[in-house]
């Protein structure tokens, strides 16, 4: 496991990438991680290209921002083609179903899982793809402990939803351990 991961998720505006890397950099600092987050998004940020980033490290972070991620999810194609080219060399690659199908960065660690169809076709409704994600993410990566995402879950939701979330959650961490990783 790296002692710095370097998180970047990008999606489009309303597919709640933000609210992920709020609810991972929380579950890492209750794990006892030193986490930052910060996010990026405009005036279109529903329907645009938007993107959040998370620092986990068991050194002190000096700087919160997230320029080269060593590990990135693209969850539309809008933000695979604005945030791609961002991966550190031999990075971790995440991609939602079809994503940059045929476009992957040589190089790269790609993890390609239908992630928002997980969401869909198991919760009813696209809503949860983020937390599908954050399953799927630390399925592969391993930052942070099942207990913390769970508490940071419960934290960060409402009580009547965090049974739905905390199943989506599962749901991406099955998912990733089926996920056969491929290089271009």
């Amino acid at each position: 496991m790296a002692t710095k991961w370097k998180i970047r998720l990008s999606g489009t505006g309303g597919q709640g990438v933000i609210k992920g890397a709020v609810i991972l950099a929380e579950g890492a600092l209750i794990d006892g991680s030193n986490a930052t987050q910060s996010q990026v998004y405009g005036p279109e940020s529903r329907g645009g290209s938007t993107r959040a980033e998370v620092n986990i490290s068991d050194k002190a972070i000096l700087f919160p921002k997230v320029e080269n991620p060593n590990l990135l999810l693209c969850m539309s194609p809008q933000a695979y083609e604005k945030y791609s080219k961002d991966l550190v060399p031999g990075g971790i690659l995440v991609l939602d179903g079809d994503v940059g199908a045929g476009q992957e960065i040589p190089g790269a660690k790609v993890y390609r899982c239908p992630i928002t169809e997980i969401a869909r076709e198991n919760l009813g409704s696209d809503l949860s793809a983020n937390v599908v994600a954050l399953g799927v993410l630390n399925g592969i990566a391993n930052m942070v402990s099942r207990d913390a995402m769970i508490e940071s879950l419960e934290r960060n939701f409402k009580a009547k939803i965090v049974p739905a979330n905390i199943k989506a959650y599962d749901l991406g961490l099955e998912a990733a351990a089926k996920i056969e990783p491929y290089t271009v």
